[in-house]
């Protein structure tokens, strides 16, 4: 078995994290609940497919969630070989992902890929590391 994805959450200039930011505003048990999504994420990579996964366009792909009702989209794209950087994060309203919100995560993305190299992450696999 390969070993499981890192993943990477997108920050701004400012130091924030559209993603993480809105994990955190989430209660406790929908916080649990999409970190669980995560961690299939992190598990599967890019064989997670739905009604998990699914792959938008241009390499952006989104994690589907339901949190009390509500349809959440966290946009993601594969970097080097083994990150999973999550860029932005939506309520989806419509039965189509909206074009603006995958141009965010192009757009973070492009960032991401300029600002940071492998050498920027440090991924420990165990406490012995």
């Amino acid at each position: 078995m390969n070993e499981d994805w890192n993943i990477v959450y997108y920050e701004k200039d400012d130091g924030t994290s559209p993603v993480r930011d809105y994990i955190d505003s989430l209660d406790f048990r929908e916080q649990a609940k999409a970190l669980s999504f995560i961690g299939l994420l992190r598990e599967k990579g890019p064989e997670l497919k739905r009604p998990y996964a699914d792959l938008l366009k241009d390499g952006i792909h989104e994690l589907r969630i339901k949190l009390t009702g509500t349809q959440v989209r966290i946009l993601y794209f594969f970097y080097f070989q083994n990150i999973v950087m999550l860029t932005n994060v939506f309520e989806k309203h419509t039965d189509v992902v909206p074009e603006h919100e995958i141009n965010t995560a192009k757009k973070y993305r492009a960032d991401g890929m300029e600002r940071f190299s492998i050498k920027d992450f440090v991924f420990r696999r165990n406490a012995d590391d």
